[in-house]
């Protein structure tokens, strides 16, 4: 195989070859380390990558991914022996002393983790640009950011240097990446996998684990992988009913899908974007959907949504980061952490017991809040972002001057849609439906749906992705460019 055939695959056609003794895994994680090769100089998306020999025990299973390689993010999941930096000085040259709960099930469906994807320091940003590992630049155009916290991730799948990789989600970081790279991310239901052993609640249950992917079945494929629980887990969904990879080629039935184009923070969103929108609400009802503009409530303002994030957030880093600090022997301050980190830091350390308390009573209400929403619609659509991805160095201008709680209004204020179903603990996705008309650049539409329904929106997802196929389109960065 060549490497212009291997990015023409999903991970489940790969895998499908693997099985009918066309390619073997080895041959296929050689390809892959080459697509990185071709295509990292160009968006630093991979930050460290081995030979499949270095992958570690993965179980032949047979399964429907069984011998594909991936990635996994610097952050949330650890692999024995390799490093776990988290995008910071502070954890520079950390090494992992055992397997994740998560990275169990990666090698039990026989995954071959050949790599690290980069993420913003602490994943506390939506764009990908730390101090440490350096801008990760969107394969569609190299000056424009690939999103994040999932940002390697999402710039080495959309690149074609692996068809899945592992992602993290506790504001939008899966699902922020894939709509600018023109990828699908889910967003499982809180409680669907564990974060263990290390790590239990993430930022009081708001972050979640999966991955971004080419094609509907392969996220829903590595849902199957992951989906249970481990001893002590803080939070348990219970299984589905049926595989979630069945679900895909599944009849949705007749939805009624509330439609919102504005986010809650006030502002308008990009007319580019609100038109794209519209079109999709549009092709949801030429395939018999119903589409019913909706005003859903936080159940709280804007404003105490996001000092209520800010509290949380910052809270929990401060553990994260004094637990590095002793490990390390190395300082807190501006030789080992961001602005913007050290910023959050100092805010946490401020913040008082009472404080997170209250900031947890108001995760109750926005939840009961966004709840009811799903009792009278069974999915909502809106755009996954306001705007379009800003300019490598953008995002972080200022970030010298800000507050913790400054930060924090920004990360939110660039990604307002997605926050409430982390908080919520609700399923969320988004499908790159549409296209910029002037840049061809992608534009993702977020679905959100009840508690557990990833089922539901599995179903649609796999409708809209045969009704709009996105399977060929092709950034302007690769690996397969020139080679068949």
């Amino acid at each position: 195989m060549k490497l212009g055939e291997y990015t023409e695959y999903d991970a489940i056609g790969l895998a499908q070859l693997i099985a009918n003794g066309e390619v073997t895994s080895a041959e296929l994680a050689e390809l892959a380390l080459e697509a990185i090769r071709v295509v990292n100089p160009d968006i630093n998306a991979v930050i460290e990558s081995w030979p499949a020999s270095e992958s570690g025990h993965a179980v032949a299973s047979g399964g429907p991914l069984a011998g594909v390689p991936f990635l996994i993010k610097d952050l949330a999941v650890s692999m024995q022996g390799k490093k776990l930096e988290l995008g910071s000085r502070l954890a520079k040259g950390v090494v992992a002393t055992e397997d994740s709960w998560l990275m169990s099930r990666f090698r039990d469906a026989g995954l071959v983790t050949i790599g690290r994807s980069a993420t913003p320091e602490m994943a506390f940003s939506t764009t990908t640009e730390s101090t440490l590992q350096g801008a990760t630049r969107n394969p569609w155009l190299p000056s424009l950011s690939a999103g994040g916290s999932s940002g390697g991730a999402a710039a080495a799948v959309a690149a074609g240097a692996v068809p899945l990789a592992h992602a993290t989600d506790a504001a939008g970081s899966i699902r922020v990446p894939a709509a600018y790279n023109g990828l699908f991310g889910l967003k499982p239901t809180r409680g669907r996998s564990s974060n263990g052993p290390s790590l239990d609640e993430v930022f009081a249950g708001f972050g979640v684990q999966l991955g971004v992917s080419r094609s509907v079945r392969d996220s829903a494929a590595l849902l199957d992988a992951i989906q249970g629980h481990a001893i002590g887990e803080p939070y348990v969904t219970a299984p589905p009913a049926r595989s979630f990879l069945s679900e895909v080629s599944r009849d949705p039935g007749k939805l009624k899908i509330g439609l919102m184009l504005d986010p809650w923070n006030g502002e308008r969103t990009d007319p580019v974007i609100s038109a794209a929108t519209s079109a999709t609400a549009h092709l949801l009802q030429a395939l018999g959907h119903t589409v019913i503009e909706v005003e859903p409530p936080l159940g709280v303002s804007w404003d105490a949504f996001v000092q209520m994030n800010a509290t949380i957030w910052t809270a929990t880093l401060v553990g994260w980061i004094e637990g590095l600090a002793a490990a390390t022997g190395r300082p807190i301050d501006h030789t080992t952490l961001e602005p913007a980190t050290l910023a959050c830091f100092q805010h946490g350390k401020e913040e008082k017991a009472s404080e997170f308390a209250a900031a947890l009573a108001m995760r109750n209400t926005v939840t009961r809040s966004v709840g009811t929403w799903f009792e009278d619609v069974d999915l909502l659509l809106t755009p996954t972002l306001p705007q379009m991805p800003p300019a490598i160095g953008a995002y972080g201008a200022g970030a010298e001057s800000m507050s913790g709680l400054q930060w924090t209004q920004r990360v939110f204020q660039h990604s307002p849609f997605t926050p409430p179903f982390n908080v919520s603990g609700l399923p969320a996705m988004s499908v790159p439906l549409e296209v910029h008309p002037t840049t061809g650049l992608p534009i993702g539409m977020q679905f959100a749906a009840g508690f557990a329904r990833e089922d539901s929106l599995l179903r649609l997802a796999g409708q809209l992705e045969q009704a709009r196929p996105w399977a060929n389109r092709r950034p302007m960065l690769w690996a397969g460019n020139g080679s068949k």
